[in-house]
């Protein structure tokens, strides 16, 4: 069944229970986000949306307010597409007109804080509050709470909707290029839903903390749509950096699941109490890679071991995850292995091919990583040449360098696009970041965000140059002082920047996710250490 009917029914079960909440105090019970969302998609049907619009935008930070923009669009058989507003105008623009939308859903708060210059007609959701009459009230009130819902469903039309059909367009980060529009259907959200709800064995007493944008397919399928369609409750907090209010967030609504980035949980370690996370029982995270010397203080600080996990946009996202033995059931298998994404979620498949010959490669081997199943997406908006490019008989092709041990456990090795060819040897950027991120470790930074970037630039000899952009280093440590500790590390002299390749810089690139720009990252090293600088 596609997720907006499983929506009405798991509304209607849960018609007295609390279902959503968020930092401004908004908590609504299954009844009321029912005909709350109702009541919106009445108003914006009736008078704001055309019937031959077939997308919506949704600028909108995570909170109650998103929550009903999305269900009231997707109730309307619209396309809800939530943009990503840490984008330039530019960019914004560029996903619009991709999309031909014409009308982006916001609020007046928001665009306050966040002001953008859209070619689309900007509706205010604080304006459509002040339109509800009684009667609209009514209507919803007598169809979230009596209508039975085989006959809601059908007057909302949402029986003729295909499980292939599309749900949303999540536009990737841009972070290596301009951001591409990934179509995913009902199918592809609903198939990553039963899949972490079968290996997760998600529950009613089960509280969410959603604090990854809607713009990002974790913080849509996992924060947005398992809530809708499943049992448990979700608080929602716009900020994922803002660790204190999350900590009191989760102590007021007795949080059991946080579903976050490595670079988010540094932060919850900086500043939230074990008396916070007491009631915390999983822990999942994606996104980066998670060092196990994080992993190992935020057990030994909140009783809790984070759960690593791998996905992508174009796999809905979630395509392989470790599982904790207390939540993985009644089994005498190996269900998680520290420094492993997991194993790949049930319905779908993995394999590593050989980088040359395409040849499928055994147990234990450097491949790419190619996954297919359920949750491989509909392909690219606009671009069927590159969605041919990436999907292959079904298997969609990563990019990601890995090995799949005997138990099926996959470990990340690299990223393709994060190596650079020296000397005729690939040479991972990302291992080398995380070594110089654990020298630069200081216990009295309370910053949770990355210190370091590598990347490379063009060179005449070596055909690429190694360049590390960095924040202002711990006092007490100098480019000398890392040089040497990579030097008795076991890295490759190869892979060792030279000295005159540091580059001190106020910010590192992110994203609005918390992950690298690679875009602007490249751009940094070039202007500094480019041909042309």
């Amino acid at each position: 069944m596609v997720p907006p009917r499983l929506f009405l029914r798991k509304c209607r079960a849960r018609r007295s229970t609390p279902k959503v909440a968020d930092s401004s105090k908004q908590e609504l019970t299954g009844g009321q986000l029912l005909a709350a969302t109702l009541i919106f998609r009445r108003l914006l049907a009736g008078k704001v949306i055309a019937a031959d619009e077939k997308m919506v935008g949704i600028l909108l930070p995570p909170a109650v307010g998103s929550v009903l923009a999305n269900t009231a669009v997707t109730l309307m058989k619209k396309v809800a597409v939530n943009l990503n507003y840490t984008l330039k105008n530019d960019d914004l623009n560029y996903c619009i007109d991709q999309c031909g939308i014409k009308h982006v859903l916001t609020s007046r708060k928001f665009i306050a804080m966040k002001p953008v210059e859209l070619d689309a007609e900007l509706i205010f959701l604080e304006d459509l509050k002040d339109q509800i009459t009684t009667f609209d009230k009514i209507v919803a009130g007598l169809q979230a709470y009596l209508l039975p819902v085989f006959l809601l469903e059908r007057l909302l039309g949402l029986t003729s909707i295909k499980p292939d059909d599309l749900l949303t367009v999540i536009f990737t980060s841009g972070s290596t290029g301009e951001p591409k529009g990934v179509m995913l259907s009902h199918h592809n959200v609903g198939s990553n839903i039963r899949a972490v709800d079968q290996v997760f064995h998600i529950t009613a007493g089960d509280v969410l903390m959603g604090i990854l944008p809607f713009f990002h397919s974790f913080g849509y399928t996992a924060g947005l749509w398992l809530t809708l369609t499943l049992d448990p409750k979700t608080v929602f907090h716009f900020n994922p950096l803002d660790a204190r209010t999350i900590g009191k967030l989760c102590e007021k609504h007795g949080v059991t699941i946080v579903m976050a980035t490595p670079t988010f949980l540094r932060g919850f370690l900086k500043r939230c109490t074990p008396e916070q996370m007491k009631t915390l029982d999983l822990v999942i995270v994606g996104a980066e890679k998670l060092p196990p010397e994080l992993a190992d203080a935020f057990h030994e600080k909140f009783g809790v071991t984070p759960t690593e996990g791998y996905g992508t946009t174009e796999l809905s996202p979630v395509a392989a995850f470790n599982v904790p033995p207390h939540r993985a059931g009644d089994t005498d298998q190996v269900t998680t292995k520290p420094g492993t994404v997991g194993r790949v979620m049930p319905g779908a498949a993995a394999k590593v091919i050989d980088l040359d010959t395409g040849d499928d490669l055994s147990v234990g081997q450097d491949g790419l990583l190619l996954i297919s199943g359920p949750n491989v997406m509909l392909g690219y908006l606009n671009q069927p040449e590159k969605t041919a490019e990436l999907i292959t008989d079904g298997w969609y092709n990563t990019g990601d360098i890995a090995c799949i041990d005997d138990d099926g456990f996959i470990t990340i090795t690299g990223r393709l696009s994060r190596f650079s060819k020296i000397g005729g040897e690939m040479v991972p950027h990302i291992k080398i970041e995380q070594l110089i991120e654990n020298i630069l470790e200081n216990s009295d930074d309370e910053n949770p965000e990355p210190k370091v970037a590598v990347t490379a630039v063009p060179h005449e000899k070596k055909g690429e140059r190694l360049v590390v952009l960095h924040k202002p280093l711990p006092p007490g440590i100098s480019v000398d002082d890392v040089l040497q500790k990579l030097s008795d590390s076991d890295l490759p002299n190869l892979w060792i920047p030279s000295r005159d390749s540091f580059c001190e810089v106020e910010q590192i690139p992110l994203l609005g996710t918390g992950k690298l720009d690679l875009k602007a990252v490249k751009e940094m090293a070039l202007q500094k250490f480019g041909p042309d600088a």
